[in-house]
Parts: structure tokens; C-alpha cells; sequence
């Protein structure tokens, strides 16, 4: 192996050995998953719609090859428009019979709408505001998977340091275990310490074990976002235990937010399809030219000419014209649909509205959320000093004689149970600010400040 491939795979080994930060698992998340690819080529066959409705600006060109054996005969009179009895062009030559001639054609007829009452342009129009909307989609789901990946991730730190904490309670139950067996032993204590040392110390491992569960559920939840497996990945909980920083209270502009943007993109979208149908109810002009040439087996006396005669179109013809077009009775039917179609831009204002409102009462909540995490965080410390300090004064009375293994087992579960709620207390802030920009519609400034 040469040395270039060797660096590579000891540059590949450490950065495997890091652990993952919140700003690439949010950034890993939003590259790969799957409902944002779906969103992408969504917005892909929305602008492909573009390309589409520009093409009816173009002249349409059609061409026709054709070559049959048939009979000869025709008769006069009508027939409606229908598509299974073949038309037939040429004199009434009164017979009835089954010779046969071949008939051929070769022709092409190009057709161009000079001017249109702006249909083609309303066509693109809604073309671009699908477009506009798969677009507003795409970035909705973006901040929805990074929201969701940013909370998956915050929600395994609080498990490890759930963890950490139940850890250090096992340690201390364990401490407590030995040193009142060896004084059964001696028979300076009496068997039942032992065996609620015991008791204690099960119970601290049962709630290790709990918190290790939730970490593995939360590795799991998380790893629905990364791509990786979950026993390989490892996340740092140190950012989360500095102090979170000040977050503005103003609320941002909702108008912003990438919920309310897509619902402002679908209420143009449903105009822009109102203006197609106001645009519908015009005269249609084609400018029409064709060429093409015809052969027949058959003279115009109704005799056969035989042989190849009629193969190969040898009578040329063409012609130039305008075609006019209009769908008189239409009216009602467009009428209705453009009272369907506000009534749609109606109720897509009234979402809007609603949207807005939701947004509102969001950011309110997470700014009492945040308030309260606060408040909490800054007490918690208090509270682990103070069950630290009660602990150790319950250890103090039971090895000097003045106090029970109850008073010891209690102190030590509220000193347990108050670091869980220290490390739970920090770590809501950090969820608190992450609601915050949630609510704001942008996840990266909080991405930002964690990565500090």
C-alpha cells in the first residue's frame, strides 16, 4: 500500500473515530433523506411543466404516410363525423364490386396560432407558479427533516447524560453496598443494611439500565436520519453543557417562515390556474398550411389501371388558410369552474390566514417553553448542592451511629434523581432555543450557536 492511500485511510479512520456533531447530522439529514429527494424531483417535473407549456408557442407540425388496397365504390350522401367507416374522395361511379386498387398518400400540415388573448401566457404562467410551489415544498420539507434531525439529536444527548447521571448513582449505591457488607461481615451492622444496600443498588442498576434503553432508542431515531448504524453512532453531549445564550423574544416575519411560504405559493398557484380559465373562453385562429400528394389504381371512369399503378402518390396538391375556432357553448361550463376556482383561492387565503395564526401561537409557546427551561436551569444546581449535601451528612450519621441505612438510601436517590434533572434542566434550554428557531422558520442560526 503507498503512502498517499495510507493517509487516506488513517484521515477516513479518524474522522470515523469523531464524533458526530449536531450541524452535519442536521446537514447529513437534509442530503439524504429520502422525502426530500421526493420533494427535488417533484420541483424537477414542475420545471419540465415550464418547458411544456412554452411549446404551444411553437408551430405544430404533423405528418401522414399511407398506402391501401381497397375497393373503388362510392355513393352519394352524408354522414356524421364518426371514426370506423373510412372516408372516400373521388366521383359516384355506380358499381358494386369487389376489384380492388391500391390507393396511396404522402402529406404534411403545419399549423401556427398568430395570437391567442394571452391563453399561451396564462399556460406558462401556471407552469411557473407549479413550479414556484414545488419549490416552496422542497424547502419545507428541507426544515422540517432538519427540525426533526436537530430534535433526534438533542434528544440522545438528554438520554447519555440521563445516563451519565444513573452511572454515577450506581457508583455511589455500589460504594454504599461494599461498605455495609464488610461491616455485616464484621458484625458491626445488622444483615437487613445489607440487604437493603442491596435492594438499593438494584434499583439504581434497573434505572441505568432504563436510561440505557432510551439511548438506544434515541441512537435509533437518529440514525433514521444520519444513514448510519445505530451502534456506530456517537454524538459529544460537552456543547450542551455550557450556558445556553440569550434569545431574542421579538417574533420574525411568519411570512418568512417555510410553512407559510408554500401555502402563499399554492394560493398563486390556484389564481394563476383562475387566469387560464378566464383566458379560455376566446376564438382560436391557425394559420394552416399543407402539402401532400395522392395516388390511386383507379381512372376516374371507376376503371383499374393495374399493376403498381396507385403505389406512389403522383398527384401533388397544397394549400394555405386560417382556421377559426370557438367554443360558444363553453360559457356555462367555464363559468362554474371559475366559481369552483375561487371559491379554491378563497379557502387557500383562509389556510394562509390559519397558518399565520398557528405560527404565532408556536412561537408564544416556545417562548414560555424557553422562559420556564430557564427558571428551571437556574435552579437545579441548587438542588444537586443541596442533596449532595444531604447525602453526605446522611453517610456522616449512619457511620457514626446517629442514623439509619433508610435515611442513606433516600439521600442518595434524590442526589440521583437531582443530577438527572441538573443534566435534563441544561439540555431543555437547548430544546427551548431550538423550538425558538423552529418557530422562526430557520434552524441554522441555533445550528450556529451550538457549534460555538
Amino acid at each position: 500500500m503507498n503512502t498517499r492511500a495510507v493517509t487516506l485511510l488513517l484521515t477516513a479512520s479518524a474522522a470515523a473515530a469523531q464524533p458526530l456533531t449536531l450541524e452535519r447530522a442536521v446537514h447529513g439529514a437534509i442530503s439524504r433523506y429520502p422525502s426530500i429527494r421526493v420533494s427535488e424531483e417533484q420541483m424537477q417535473a414542475a420545471a419540465a411543466g415550464i418547458t411544456l407549456a412554452r411549446t404551444a408557442y411553437l408551430p405544430r407540425v404533423d405528418a401522414l404516410g399511407h398506402v391501401n388496397r381497397a375497393t373503388r365504390n362510392n355513393v352519394f350522401g352524408l354522414m356524421f363525423p364518426q371514426s370506423v367507416i373510412p372516408s372516400m374522395s373521388g366521383p359516384v361511379i355506380g358499381t358494386n364490386n369487389t376489384g380492388t386498387v391500391f390507393g396511396s398518400a404522402l402529406g404534411a400540415l403545419v399549423s401556427w396560432e398568430p395570437f391567442d388573448f394571452g391563453q399561451r401566457r396564462a399556460g406558462v404562467d401556471l407552469a411557473s407558479a407549479t413550479r414556484a410551489q414545488s419549490q416552496a415544498a422542497l424547502q419545507r420539507t428541507r426544515f422540517e427533516v432538519a427540525a426533526a434531525a436537530a430534535d433526534a439529536y438533542l434528544t440522545l444527548a438528554a438520554a447519555l447524560e440521563t445516563v451519565r447521571a444513573a452511572q454515577a448513582g450506581v457508583e455511589r449505591a455500589s460504594t454504599v453496598a461494599r461498605t455495609i457488607t464488610a461491616q455485616v461481615d464484621a458484625q458491626l451492622r445488622p444483615g437487613a443494611d445489607q440487604s437493603r444496600a442491596e435492594a438499593e443498588l438494584a434499583a439504581a442498576r434497573t434505572q441505568l439500565i432504563q436510561a440505557e434503553q432510551a439511548v438506544a432508542v434515541a441512537r435509533a431515531n437518529l440514525a433514521q436520519f444520519t444513514g448510519d448504524e445505530p451502534a456506530q453512532l456517537a454524538i459529544s453531549t460537552d456543547p450542551f453543557r455550557r450556558p445556553a445564550p440569550e434569545s431574542p423574544h421579538a417574533p420574525p416575519d411568519p411570512a418568512r417562515n417555510p410553512f407559510l411560504v408554500e401555502q402563499n405559493a399554492a394560493v398563486e398557484q390556484a389564481r394563476a390556474q383562475l387566469h387560464v380559465l378566464e383566458r379560455s373562453y376566446f376564438p382560436r385562429f391557425y394559420l394552416q398550411g399543407s402539402a401532400y400528394a395522392r395516388g390511386s389504381g383507379a381512372d376516374v371512369s371507376g376503371a383499374r389501371l393495374g399493376g403498381a399503378n396507385g403505389l406512389a402518390p403522383t398527384v401533388q396538391d397544397f394549400a394555405l388558410g386560417l382556421t377559426v375556432t370557438f367554443p360558444v357553448s363553453d360559457k356555462p361550463a367555464l363559468r362554474a369552474k371559475e366559481t369552483a376556482q375561487a371559491a379554491t383561492i378563497r379557502a387557500e387565503n383562509a389556510r394562509a390566514e390559519q397558518i399565520a395564526l398557528e405560527l404565532r401561537t408556536q412561537w408564544n409557546r416556545a417562548v414560555a417553553n424557553l422562559d420556564g427551561a430557564r427558571r428551571v436551569a437556574g435552579n437545579t444546581p441548587v438542588q444537586v448542592s443541596a442533596a449532595r449535601a444531604a447525602a453526605q451528612q446522611a453517610a456522616a450519621r449512619y457511620q457514626s451511629g446517629l442514623g439509619n441505612i433508610d435515611e442513606v438510601a433516600e439521600a442518595q436517590r434524590l442526589l440521583t434523581q437531582a443530577e438527572i434533572d441538573d443534566a435534563l434542566a441544561r439540555l431543555a434550554v437547548w430544546r427551548g432555543l431550538l423550538g425558538i428557531a423552529v418557530a422562526g422558520g430557520d434552524v441554522e442560526p441555533f445550528l450556529a450557536e451550538v457549534a460555538r
